[in-house]
């Protein structure tokens, strides 16, 4: 099969697509021929060399794909060769092929295209388990994501939407901030010219992926009770933290990663996802959003589109 292959830690002129060996099917895995794969940021910190696979995972980047099902390991019931199915991946799926535990498999959504589907996993699985699992984010609530216009953004907004809650985002353009109110936000601040303190507190819940940079300022935003969700760091590592005024409000900080998370606990996720959001796609009040595709083996250049930032929603490449 072939792959892109991080030659060394660097830009994105060093990911290459080349032959590698074919992965084999483990007892409770499948293998995916592979249609197509989602691009997320965390692919680009592994290109950097800042965040190596798991243990035991594919060295290649890519946390989520869709497919064909070559191969059924002996212990997998439910799917069967041929069978199409998305998955959440601890990493390899930018490949032609790549091994999947059985239960980070989903079905696609009817209605949607192999493309399309492959957009769908890390976002719905990261959105669903931080928001709603974690942070427990109820009707009538007010709900407050970063980077709106990303691709967990823009699957944010409309689940947080879909659940009933008052939907605030933060973008750095015009036409990101009314995509994002296309998609249901009902205030969208921009982060260049506006403090997103005075326009969103007090808030219930809030989906970080800056980290360090906005960490007093999204504990500020907070209400009494309220819960901060952060998940990634591109705002930096470390970052100053009022305890008394989280004490006062009696708020809590919550920091994960869905992909250091055990097996179980991925299967327990994606089995919520099929449970809790999948229908709302089938019926059209969610869905995936896709900026642009791009052949797999132009991964360099899909990372150069990320880094830029003007993107709206998700990047997918495709075999």
């Amino acid at each position: 099969m072939h792959a892109i292959v991080i030659e060394k830690p660097g830009d994105p002129d060093v990911l290459r697509w080349t032959e590698v060996p074919d992965p084999v099917a483990g007892h409770d895995e499948v293998v995916l021929d592979v249609v197509a794969a989602g691009v997320n940021r965390a692919d680009l910190m592994q290109r950097r060399g800042f965040y190596p696979p798991p243990e035991g995972a594919p060295e290649y980047p890519g946390l989520e794909a869709s497919g064909r099902v070559a191969a059924v390991g002996a212990g997998v019931t439910g799917w069967k060769v041929g069978d199409e199915a998305c998955a959440l991946l601890s990493g390899g799926g930018y490949a032609t092929r790549v091994a999947v535990p059985a239960g980070q498999l989903l079905p696609v959504p009817r209605g949607l295209s192999l493309v399309e589907a492959a957009a769908l996993p890390e976002i719905a699985c990261t959105v669903w388990s931080n928001v709603f699992m974690l942070a427990r984010l109820r009707p009538g609530e007010s709900f407050l994501v970063h980077g709106g216009a990303g691709g967990i953004g823009t699957m944010a907004i409309q689940l947080a939407k879909a659940h009933g809650a008052r939907v605030l985002c933060t973008a750095g353009s015009a036409e990101k901030l009314e995509q994002c109110r296309r998609l249901g936000a009902d205030v969208a601040i921009n982060y260049r010219t506006e403090d997103f303190v005075q326009a969103a507190r007090p808030v219930d819940v809030i989906l970080d992926n800056i980290g360090a940079e906005y960490l007093p300022r999204n504990i500020e935003a907070l209400g009494t009770g309220g819960r901060l969700v952060v998940i990634g760091l591109q705002g930096g590592r470390v970052g100053e933290l009022d305890l008394g005024t989280l004490l006062t409000k009696r708020a809590a900080v919550h920091a994960t990663s869905l992909r250091a998370q055990p097996l179980e606990e991925k299967a327990q996720i994606v089995a919520a996802v099929r449970e809790h959001v999948w229908p709302l796609v089938e019926s059209g009040a969610v869905r995936p959003v896709v900026d642009r595709t791009l052949p797999m083996a132009e991964a360099a250049e899909a990372h150069r589109v990320m880094e830029d930032g003007g993107h709206v929603g998700k990047i997918v490449l495709t075999v």
